[in-house]
């Protein structure tokens, strides 16, 4: 079980969880998604426009995007419909599934803690967990928040998530095991060296959180990232009333709803700090957008030296902590972005702070198809932007 990587074409590798069992897909063909005709939207002309082009080019369910500004939302907008072969059309107010762009959220909350003094970028795993040090690998021992923040932890990609689970205690517990084994193994490469992209390094930092804070990483996550910037409808897993179409379907290849739905249809909770969040796009444009005026120096949630560190790629590469920066002639010099995937979902993030704008779209469906999609919006929306 590895990250699932897609190669968008307006140039950048990004990363999504993609290691979810949901089971069995239903039988719906793509044929049943409805002609674009047919297709309802909502919000922006502008926005919509492309999302139906989109969309009729991909046949995807839905897709959802918004501009964003330092000075919030510009403009959303959806096409489609919660699931295949129904005729519930998505909505503007519907909760997305954002997978690995939860990462930049993990990031957000180690930043404050910093500023709180709770932790430090520097803080060695090994110091959070004195009572396990001596069962960490020599080479692990010297594992930092900042190596795993920014990929560069040495530890593998995955544990089996799906048997941690299962073997029982609580979520919080299981977080604690994830950190016994990851760190009992030799690293990958040298820690702080080689690029190697880890949900394992996460949730890793998701137990020291819990450790520090003395509460679960989501409720940490929810007091101090989401209340304050007025994310008052984010959450964990999957969307939805189980058995009920109220909020988007994940899909599979070829546009097949998965069996099911409701909050249990996503990867194990263990791995919250990796990539479980979903929230409504406009939520999420709340979160963006604060991102967005700390790298314009602006002030915002944390202070302008947590965002320069946030944003700052380590020496070598181009992966800052929870996000990718890279250099884009469309953004005026480096942008920032990440995708997320849970293999049933796709979503995907720009963020241009010299041109002060970023692009959000969502899918709920995970394949390279609506990988695709995703990509193609955002070009569209990119380049309506830098005209």
């Amino acid at each position: 079980m590895s990250g699932v990587k897609h190669v968008l074409s307006i140039g950048v590798v990004c990363f999504g969880l993609g290691v979810c069992r949901a089971g069995t897909p239903v039988d719906v063909s793509a044929t049943n998604l409805s002609s674009e005709a047919e297709c309802p939207v909502a919000g922006d002309r502008a926005v919509t426009e492309v999302l139906q082009a989109v969309r009729q080019k991909h046949r995807v369910p839905a897709l959802a995007a918004a501009v964003v500004t330092g000075k919030g939302l510009g403009a959303c907008g959806v096409a489609g419909f919660r699931k295949g072969g129904a005729t519930v059309p998505a909505a503007l107010t519907d909760l997305w599934h954002l997978g690995s762009d939860t990462k930049a959220m993990t990031s957000a909350l180690v930043g404050l803690l910093v500023e709180q003094g709770v932790l430090t970028w520097d803080t060695r795993v090994a110091d959070v967990f004195p009572e396990m040090a001596a069962t960490f690998h020599p080479d692990c021992k010297g594992v930092t928040l900042r190596h795993l923040l920014s990929h560069r932890g040495g530890v593998r990609a995955n544990l089996d998530w799906g048997n941690l689970a299962k073997a029982g205690g609580t979520v919080r517990e299981q977080r604690l095991q994830a950190v016994r084994l990851g760190l009992s193994e030799k690293p990958e490469s040298p820690c702080g060296t080689g690029f190697l992209y880890s949900n394992l390094g996460y949730v890793i930092v998701g137990a020291a959180i819990e450790k520090r804070t003395g509460v679960a990483w989501e409720e940490a996550l929810k007091q101090r990232v989401f209340k304050p910037l007025g994310m008052a409808h984010a959450g964990f897993g999957g969307t939805g009333t189980p058995g009920q179409i109220d909020q988007p379907w994940g899909h599979v290849g070829g546009g097949q709803p998965v069996a099911s739905n409701g909050p249990e249809t996503d990867n194990p909770p263990v791995l919250g700090p990796a990539g479980r969040v979903h929230c409504p796009l406009q939520e999420w444009a709340l979160f963006v957008a604060d991102q967005l005026r700390g790298a314009r120096g602006q002030g915002g949630l944390l202070k302008a030296e947590t965002y320069r560190t946030l944003h700052m790629p380590l020496a070598g590469g181009e992966s800052a902590l929870g996000w990718m920066a890279v250099e884009r002639p469309w953004g005026g010099g480096t942008v920032l972005t990440h995708s997320g995937c849970n293999t049933m979902n796709f979503c995907v993030v720009w963020m241009a702070p010299k041109r002060d704008f970023a692009v959000l779209v969502c899918c709920n469906q995970g394949d390279d198809t609506a990988a695709k999609a995703c990509d193609a919006v955002a070009a569209a929306l990119i380049a309506r932007q830098s005209d």
